[in-house]
């Protein structure tokens, strides 16, 4: 039996996100057998006994997930140019409901999958990188089911294409289902995931990389970034994104907490 990064054994059994283990191990958070983990990369066998203690768990249990009805003329992620508003802006106490409260509204959400500007639909906004893969993952078996309104008609075999031809970026994607609503709407039930794509570049060589998940709050044009992964097909496969930020950056659901616990000492 070979031995396992821990943040990828936390990340396997739900209970956080790499990113997220990674942190918490970080602050001191998880714990091997009942011994603190204190080095990042560190390993154990996949039978051994790992588990989140201390503000680690509570910060994970507390993490925000909203299923928000987006309409149109809202984009899905944060604009940091300000041109167009955030679906995250809709988001108020008084339109709020459910068992759990909402307390403030100083949460960073982002969305799991996409709806255009132009879209209206159930767009999923979550902190947790666990449910966030579940949905968004490459390999995901959660369907996504969309509406299309269409204007003519497809050729005798356009139906079958679409089941059974479609590509995104020049590769085949997992069969979809296609069928005809009524004369003007096409239902699209899809089950594949999306990977994220940027470039990166040092000023003279620039080089695409791919990515499962939510990227980190951090995350910026022009911002330096550490990539963990592997290089395949001339691209980089990354498993793990992590912006950079000086000594004094405290993820804010950590700062939070200690507020709440009155230990806080920042400003």
């Amino acid at each position: 039996m070979s031995l396992v990064r821990i943040s990828k054994l936390l990340s396997s059994r739900g209970i956080c996100s790499r990113r997220e283990a990674d942190r918490y191990i970080e602050q001191g958070f998880v714990f091997l057998d009942g011994k603190q983990v204190t080095e990042l990369g560190a390993k154990a066998l996949p039978d051994q006994h790992i588990e989140l203690r201390s503000l680690g768990k509570k910060i994970q249990e507390n993490k925000k997930t909203i299923l928000l009805n987006k309409p149109v003329g809202f984009i899905s992620h944060t604009d940091d140019e300000k041109k167009y508003k955030p679906a995250a802006s809709l988001i108020t106490k008084s339109n709020f409901f459910g068992k759990d409260k909402i307390g403030t509204l100083n949460f960073r959400l982002a969305p799991a999958g996409r709806l255009d500007i132009d879209s209206t639909g159930l767009l999923v906004l979550t902190e947790d990188g666990v449910v966030a893969k579940e949905i968004i993952e490459e390999n995901s078996s959660i369907e996504k089911e969309y509406l299309v309104r269409v204007t003519g008609r497809i050729v005798e075999n356009g139906l079958n294409l679409l089941n059974f031809g479609l590509s995104l970026d020049g590769k085949p994607l997992k069969k979809a289902s296609v069928t005809w609503i009524n004369e003007n709407q096409l239902q699209f039930i899809l089950k594949e995931g999306k990977k994220i794509s940027f470039k990166i570049h040092d000023g003279i060589d620039e080089i695409l990389v791919t990515y499962n998940g939510i990227l980190p709050d951090l995350f910026r044009e022009e911002q330096g970034i550490v990539a963990l992964g592997k290089i395949e097909n001339k691209n980089f496969s990354a498993i793990e994104i992590l912006a950079k930020h000086d000594e004094n950056y405290m993820p804010k659901e950590v700062s939070d907490m200690l507020k709440k616990n009155g230990k806080w000492k920042g400003k």
